[in-house]
């Protein structure tokens, strides 16, 4: 489980810290073989107009940049269970109504999308527009977000509760 309180710090369950980590060690591992892919393919010639040599590199970038996400992450990471939370938080499992249809009701995590593979629930970002109307938010209360096509949307807290993971 990953969630984000509201100082910034992102709360793991052990699982997804190990998950993750074995994830950076792979990547950190594979280094001298993607060093080695454009060395290949800077012996075959002409850099301008070698493919191989450049897409060799953007992948290098690509796993570069999900190394320093993921030794972030891990490095400023709080592991074990989030606090329990009186309103709305990351971390927390919400059910919600649409106020044009009271009687179609949406379950969702509130969360990091590092989680979205180990969970059936669909998982919103904090920062997302509905994530953000909701955070703070009680059992009962409405709140109003603009969707991304511009419409205002009502939606009413039915209830949350801590993510068991």
């Amino acid at each position: 489980m990953s969630t984000t309180d509201r100082e910034g710090a992102t709360w793991l369950s052990q699982d997804a810290h190990d998950r993750l980590q074995a994830e950076l060690d792979e990547l950190i591992a594979a280094r001298p073989a993607v060093a080695a892919e454009i060395n290949e393919r800077r012996e075959e010639g002409d850099l301008r107009e070698n493919g191989g040599y450049h897409a060799a590199r953007e992948e290098q970038g690509k796993q570069e940049m999900r190394i320093r996400y993921l030794q972030e992450l891990l490095r400023t990471a709080r592991v074990g269970e989030a606090p329990t939370a009186d309103a709305v938080a990351p971390g927390t499992v919400v059910t919600i109504y649409f106020d044009d249809d009271k009687d179609d009701t949406e379950t969702f995590l509130l969360g990091s999308r590092e989680i979205a593979a180990t969970t059936d629930l669909t998982v919103y970002s904090p920062e997302s527009a509905l994530g953000q109307a909701i955070l703070g938010s009680r059992s009962g209360q409405t709140v109003t977000y603009t969707a991304p096509s511009g419409a205002d949307i009502k939606v009413t807290v039915i209830k949350f509760e801590p993510f068991a993971g």
